[in-house]
């Protein structure tokens, strides 16, 4: 029996993806990405101390949570080269649903965990913590670059930067339903009843958000500039190597242009929340803020932040991205300056230092989503891209916390070292800046 075929004439498929999916599928994955990253990232300095490391001194355990923490940012480069190379050899779309797989499931195996104190888990408990953790790095490092393919590679050419800004936006949303759960959590439970098991809920609700964005990323269909590399024959066979030798230089320049805006990132959303809630007398010491007010000024910053992402995109297609980013790490660079007078008023000051801060961040991470992308051909977009968003989040984002932490207890509780940590980092970045060239016009259809 002859097999049917299909005339494509009269096919009723889609040859593209509609808009309003492109956006909707490349801001929830990220949505839902940097919701997961961020639950842990509370909970490292709100919980896991005391859950998984209870047996230390409390300056012990907090740097030990901020350890494990920085595990995910080692596993990340990783991910980008294993999701990388998917990415670039079968396409965006079934390596977007994978990487969002990964890390939701280790996600909600977190909030499984059994706390250190449990008999027979005071070292079970750390260990699995760590694996899971390592493995939500993975999904992280695939995840950040399909997006921002998936929104960028469906862009007009002269709206890259602003579709770009969608997957970017996910950051600030996960965010903020991070925090509000949280916020909710220890307004309706006692402190008992948060640390035996209110925690793991934010953890668990995990499923429900990776589901509806599996649902959505399975309507998709391939991007036009990937389907005219499959059909060119241009696939890379090893992306990595590729990449490595073609592409070395946009490789370390798109690391270190992305070197502050990590810096500046984790700073704002885990060090403030050390400093702000630690106890005014302690040592070293902080601002005393309760918890649930410091999370409301972390959100209200945060609010600030998705509102310059929106910002961002248009600015950077009528200025170009490089003299954009020029001018905003040059604001950063300044602003590391103003943490020990701001800091030093007290809670109205911590409100005005995240305000500034998420503005900034909103301006220098909006066009990271085309910028990057626009670095390396589309052969390998995916793993070049991946892999400089990833390297910066070792060396910006990874030790960032950790760092911070050092610096503030080496200044005797004055934070102006961290803020001088935050600005040579931007140097660093000015200087991958000047050394780079404007990508706006760049052709995206390149198959390399």
């Amino acid at each position: 029996m002859s097999v049917p075929t299909i005339d494509p004439s009269t096919s009723s498929a889609p040859t593209t993806n509609k808009r309003s999916r492109v956006i909707v599928a490349s801001l929830i994955g990220t949505s839902i990405e940097f919701y997961d990253f961020y639950v842990y990232a509370t909970a490292a300095v709100l919980v896991f101390p005391t859950i998984f490391f209870a047996n230390d001194d409390p300056a012990v355990a907090r740097l030990a949570s901020f350890a494990v923490f920085g595990v995910a940012f080692i596993a990340r480069p990783v991910g980008s080269i294993v999701f990388g190379h998917f990415g670039d050899r079968i396409g965006r779309k079934g390596t977007l649903v994978a990487s969002l797989l990964t890390m939701g499931i280790a996600t909600v195996l977190i909030g499984c965990i059994p706390a250190g104190t449990t008999p027979g888990w005071a070292v079970a408990g750390p260990a699995c913590l760590v694996v899971l953790r390592f493995c939500q790095g993975l999904g992280l490092g695939g995840e950040w670059s399909g997006a921002a393919l998936l929104a960028t590679e469906n862009a007009p050419a002269n709206r890259r930067a602003i579709y770009g800004t969608f997957p970017q936006l996910g950051a600030p949303i996960g965010f903020i339903i991070a925090n509000l759960l949280f916020v909710l959590l220890n307004t309706t439970l006692t402190e008992e009843q948060f640390l035996a098991w209110g925690w793991r809920l934010p953890f668990l609700a995990s499923a429900v958000l990776v589901i509806i964005g599996l649902y959505v990323r399975f309507k998709l269909i391939e991007t036009p500039a990937f389907q005219k590399v499959v059909d060119s024959g241009n696939v890379a066979t090893l992306p990595l190597a590729r990449v490595v030798r073609s592409s070395w230089r946009p490789l370390l320049l798109g690391t270190f242009i992305m070197l502050a805006t990590y810096t500046l990132f984790y700073l704002m959303t885990t060090f403030t929340l050390t400093f702000g809630t630690a106890d005014a007398a302690g040592d070293p010491a902080g601002l005393g803020i309760p918890r649930t007010q410091f999370l409301w000024m972390l959100i209200l910053g945060v609010v600030f932040f998705g509102i310059f992402t929106l910002v961002s995109g248009p600015l950077a297609e009528k200025y170009g991205r490089r003299a954009m980013l020029i001018c905003v790490t040059a604001g950063i660079l300044v602003f590391g300056f103003t943490f020990a007078p701001l800091f030093a008023a007290g809670a109205l000051g911590a409100q005005a230092l995240l305000i500034i801060g998420f503005v900034l961040m909103g301006l220098t991470f909006g066009p990271m989503g085309a910028v990057l992308p626009e670095l390396f051909p589309t052969s390998v977009r995916y793993t070049g891209s991946a892999i400089s968003y990833n390297v910066a989040s070792i060396l910006g984002a990874a030790v960032a916390p950790f760092i911070a932490v050092a610096l503030w207890t080496a200044a005797g509780g004055s934070t102006w070292l961290v803020g001088l940590y935050l600005s040579s980092m931007a140097v660093l970045t000015l200087i991958a800046l000047v050394l780079s060239r404007e990508t706006r016009d760049v052709d995206y259809d390149t198959a390399g």
